[in-house]
């Protein structure tokens, strides 16, 4: 079973003047994925030393699997959940963060203005994800089929990840 959490970031939502769309996409398509319990969900503020913190709480005390954060990913002055993110992760892994930016851009020029950031914090995996509905849908879709296997390696999988009809030597 892996252990995921959610968190959205917005200054609205978490003054509860705002209803968590985003939050309830993520919730809904790692459910439908099979295998995965939502242990941590959250609203809070775009206040990076908050971020840090949830963030850091969630990978070294809950020992989550997978955290996916909603919001703060632009370029607005409130937008810090990369920095907040770069702050706590070990290990970058831009592929995910590439795939993502290059499923939305195929739907909006905005894409190329995403920070999102994708990276490891011990054996936790932390993917910021926009703060749009549809953009929680493209982006986590974009990576979901990758996820499992890279929870697989970040815990310690040895195994090599070529496919066994891979015929490159």
């Amino acid at each position: 079973m892996i252990r995921a959490g959610i968190l959205t970031l917005s200054d609205r939502g978490a003054a509860g003047q705002r209803e968590d769309l985003s939050g309830r996409i993520a919730r809904e398509m790692l459910e439908d994925a099979g295998d995965v319990e939502i242990v941590c969900y959250d609203v809070i503020p775009d206040d990076r030393d908050m971020i840090v913190d949830r963030l850091t709480q969630w990978c070294d005390s809950e020992s989550l699997d997978i955290i996916v954060t909603t919001g703060g990913t632009g370029l607005s002055p409130r937008d810090v959940t990369p920095e907040a993110t770069m702050d706590v992760i070990e290990k970058r892994v831009p592929g995910m963060e590439e795939v993502m930016r290059m499923k939305s851009l195929s739907k909006t020029p905005h894409a190329m203005i995403s920070r999102a950031v994708v990276g490891v914090r011990g054996k936790s995996l932390i993917v910021n994800l926009p703060g749009s509905p549809s953009g929680v849908k493209d982006c986590l879709g974009a990576v979901m089929d990758a996820i499992p296997h890279a929870l697989e390696k970040i815990a310690g999988d040895t195994t090599e990840c070529a496919s066994l009809n891979d015929s490159r030597d």
